[in-house]
């Protein structure tokens, strides 16, 4: 006889920012396989290109595997190889720089500030200047757009204009925010989107790029379908990738498009419900809206004083897990990552304080207040001053 296992059960797991489908996503998969449409490529990929390329305001759109190798795409196409060096936002996941050392380049790592959480443009502009003097620019500028907040886009792009160097948005995290009324990453010579799981719409696993040149965009499609020249047979003339997203998958990316709107608003709900509860507490601050533009609130972030607030972020976070919800510290700065040490880096102390203060809370767009007030009960447990 088994001894019992004793104990209420756990309580539901509250996920950071899980998948969230509509329906309408079934419709356009059903239809995938009622044609027999469901290898790389189909209908449904060249109609997600176009539906999507309307939505951010860019006129071509190609279609990937993920966002990283959207960014290695973008890459690519501006030039990019071995020793060159490209400038990259510190505060942000692994994949902004990755694709740099896959092609054999050298990122230097750009600090934030504190307005928007994303690049200092006056850094970016003095790191360029001096490039420039020393006769060695570099081959491109990544622009991260941070937890669906714009970066300040029009002072990057126009130091990166200024020197002719070559502007890709990782607009990632962003769908759905705003720039002066206009979706980051369509103002770059290129940008990406990311479609993973966790996304503000997700096709599962899935990517965009997205620029005006279409003569870029069809070298992308071209590169991400194994560079296979116009022959009967099969021809190459340069090394390729396969990258392009399959047609099921971009059938869910267009059901999810036509919800995004909807995924937003209730991701800023979100947003609105934690700051009602917490925003007013000493020693916690909500990350900011920065006066350009709508902030998507892809993830609702928040930075403890612990001297203020009475615990640190880790408590904080510690506390949630063991209720079985998910949160986690904000993007450790990548010239801190041991794997880009020996990498040069331009500032970091405003990265690195968000990062030791950061943390995200779940953010989901399928939350329900009983869930948001699960977790602002727990935090507010905590404030002991």
């Amino acid at each position: 006889m088994s001894a019992p296992t004793g104990g209420p059960p756990a309580p539901p797991r509250i996920y950071l920012s899980p998948p969230h489908m509509s329906g309408r996503e079934q419709v356009y998969v059903n239809e995938a396989f009622a044609t027999n449409w469901v290898a790389p490529v189909g209908p449904h990929v060249d109609a997600f290109e176009q539906e999507f390329a309307h939505a951010v305001g860019a006129r071509h759109a190609a279609a990937v595997s993920s966002g990283t190798a959207a960014l290695h795409l973008a890459l690519i196409l501006a030039g990019v190889g071995p020793g060159d060096e490209v400038l990259c936002s510190t505060l942000t996941f692994a994949a902004s720089a990755n694709p740099i050392v896959y092609l054999g380049g050298h990122p230097t790592f750009i600090d934030s500030e504190r307005t928007s959480w994303n690049m200092d443009p006056a850094l970016l502009a003095e790191t360029l200047a001096a490039r420039a003097r020393s006769g060695k620019l570099p081959r491109a500028v990544i622009l991260v757009h941070l937890y669906g907040q714009s970066a300040a886009i029009a002072p990057v792009q126009a130091a990166c204009d200024r020197y002719g160097v070559t502007l890709i948005e990782d607009a990632a995290e962003a769908l759905g925010s705003t720039y002066h009324d206009r979706a980051p990453g369509a103002f770059g010579k290129l940008g990406i989107y990311s479609f993973n799981g966790n996304k503000i719409i997700t096709t599962s696993g899935g990517g965009m790029l997205v620029s005006d040149d279409s003569a870029l965009v069809a070298h992308a499609r071209k590169l991400a379908t194994q560079a296979r020249d116009n022959a009967p047979h099969y021809q190459h003339s340069e090394i390729g990738y396969n990258y392009r997203l399959s047609n099921i998958l971009a059938g869910i990316g267009r059901g999810q498009l036509e919800v995004l709107e909807e995924r937003v608003q209730a991701r800023r709900r979100n947003f609105d419900f934690y700051t009602e509860r917490l925003g007013r507490m000493a020693g916690i601050e909500m990350m900011p809206e920065a006066p350009w533009g709508r902030h998507a609130r892809w993830l609702t972030c928040i930075t403890v004083d612990a001297a203020q607030f009475g615990v640190d972020r880790e408590a904080i976070r510690r506390t949630l897990e063991a209720e079985n919800i998910e949160a986690r510290p904000v993007w450790k700065p990548l010239h801190m990552q041991p794997v880009f040490a020996t990498c040069a880096a331009v500032g970091g102390d405003v990265a690195a304080d968000l990062f030791a203060r950061g943390l995200c809370l779940p953010s989901g767009s399928s939350l329900t207040e009983a869930d948001l007030d699960r977790v602002c009960t727990l935090v507010e447990s905590l404030h002991t001053n």
